[in-house]
């Protein structure tokens, strides 16, 4: 994948040269090219950036070197996005992320100062933001952004069941993990963990990922897509949860109801 991002400070992107990220440019899997926009400009002073018409306080970065910055990119070998970094942008998801890892090339505009000229809006695709908060400036999220979307590319992670089974990737979060040693201050490992039964550890991981999700993130219960195997997991952690049973009718109805014995008679 190529990543381009346009910015007024390359240097903020150093981290993408460290850990995984540098390994996957290393051989191949990812190219990441920083553009410094203001190489554009036309000034004297190499201005890119003026006061807004109407009034109103603050800079507001100019169109003329952002479109300039953005031609001058050598022509696509596939599909392009382009993603403006804007606190007025849809939330960044996982969603997002493995969506935007199956594009060809994408390109960050970040913006600085008070914010864009309307017409800069124009040249992007989408609109993302990390959150309901504002930044001094584009590049945070875009960092943010990249490495969410790098590590979904095969072959970044070395392992594909990495990635799968991260907090988000499947609509839960991600079970409690642990490593040696077995016993730590008197803390111990989950006795499921050390029986080396491999359907019981796969039934404990998937209830863990369903009480941690119920009782950290209620908010995402709703986008959940239950397996056949849930269901018992879930009355359980209905008696052991009063927080859970509150959720009872969100997911219920979700399942086939378990057919009850009938009766027989002794006589």
């Amino acid at each position: 994948m190529q990543i381009t991002v346009l910015t007024l400070f390359p240097e903020m992107f150093a981290p993408l040269q460290e850990s995984i990220l540098k390994r996957a440019q290393e051989v191949g899997l990812l190219q990441i090219r920083l553009v410094n926009f203001r190489d554009y400009a036309t000034s004297k002073h190499k201005n890119v950036d003026d006061v807004p018409y109407g009034g109103g306080a603050g800079m507001l970065l100019k169109p003329e070197p952002i479109f300039a910055a953005l031609r001058d990119l050598p022509q696509p070998c596939a599909g392009r996005k382009v993603i403006l970094m804007s606190p007025q942008g849809q939330v960044f998801r996982q969603e997002k992320a493995q969506q935007w890892s199956a594009q060809s090339e994408l390109v960050f505009i970040c913006g600085h100062y008070e914010g864009f000229d309307e017409r800069i809006r124009e040249l992007a695709d989408e609109e993302a933001s990390l959150g309901d908060y504002v930044l001094t400036g584009g590049e945070l999220a875009a960092m943010v952004m990249i490495d969410a979307v790098a590590r979904l590319i095969p072959g970044v992670l070395g392992e594909g069941s990495s990635a799968e089974e991260d907090s988000h990737s499947i609509g839960l979060l991600e079970y409690p993990q642990y490593t040696r040693p077995a016993n730590f201050e008197e803390k111990q490992v989950p006795e499921v963990l050390l029986s080396g039964h491999h359907a019981m550890i796969k039934r404990w991981r998937r209830k863990e990922s369903l009480r941690r999700t119920f009782l950290r993130r209620p908010d995402m219960i709703e986008k959940v897509t239950f397996e056949a195997a849930d269901y018992p997991l879930l009355e359980e952690l209905c008696l052991e949860h009063c927080e859970i049973a509150q959720w009872r009718a969100k997911w219920e109805h979700l399942f086939p109801q378990p057919k009850r014995r009938r009766r027989t008679s002794t006589r």
